[in-house]
């Protein structure tokens, strides 16, 4: 088991990062309300999980590599949870508008505090997995097809010619964007990126947004 997730083949970028911050995900999902929750909660719970731990089966075991069947694995994953938090968005916005259902307007904040959460959590993994075609392609592509352009790529007083980011690194930039709205250190350099970063501020500004509003009309 240690293998399996601290392998030190491919320890440059862990996999086993991006493994223990989507099990926090998975669990933010399977603690909101009945009413929030896309299908059978431990059902789809279950299938998040063991699309989590193939990742270990799935990623090669070397640090450049191309593999259809562990990029389709991460996309399946990725577009799972995506699913799971954009309906519990979705539900949280219809309770507050319509005031429908029977969920509290504490469990509403705590809810949309989960959301956003799980919101960083799974644009780091959309970044991780979309910058310069992922972790298996990233260091042997050309400065040009980058996505993302950090700050050790600019000045190698911060990094080397060996340097590359991990999942850490975009888990940070997703932690940036969702609180600052934009960029920080780490600038979006192709057109997708743009679009995925502006996506991600929008739903993030909606959340909090949301949140506010539900406390305030608590408070007052």
């Amino acid at each position: 088991m240690r293998r399996l997730f601290f392998n030190q083949e491919y320890s440059a970028d862990p996999v086993w990062h991006a493994q223990a911050t989507l099990l926090l995900a998975v669990a933010l999902q399977v603690g909101l309300p009945d009413t929030l929750t896309l299908g059978p909660r431990y059902l789809v719970a279950a299938l998040e999980f063991l699309l989590i731990v193939s990742l270990s089966f799935t990623t090669p075991h070397k640090k450049t590599y191309n593999s259809r069947l562990r990029r389709t694995n991460v996309l399946t994953l990725a577009g799972a949870i995506t699913a799971v938090n954009g309906y519990g968005l979705y539900g949280v916005l219809n309770h507050l508008l319509h005031a429908a259902g029977s969920t509290s307007g504490r469990e509403l904040i705590v809810a949309g505090i989960k959301i956003y959460m799980t919101n960083i959590i799974i644009f780091g993994l959309w970044y991780w997995e979309m910058d310069g075609g992922g972790p298996g392609r990233r260091r042997a592509i050309k400065t040009a097809e980058q996505d993302f352009l950090f700050p050790q790529y600019q000045d190698e007083t911060y990094g080397s010619k060996q340097w590359s980011p991990t999942y850490i690194d975009y888990l940070y930039l997703s932690s940036t964007n969702a609180m600052a709205f934009s960029p920080t250190d780490t600038m979006p350099l192709s057109r997708r990126a743009k679009m995925l970063m502006l996506l991600q501020a929008s739903v993030s500004l909606l959340t909090i947004a949301v949140v506010a509003a539900r406390a305030v009309n608590i408070l007052t």
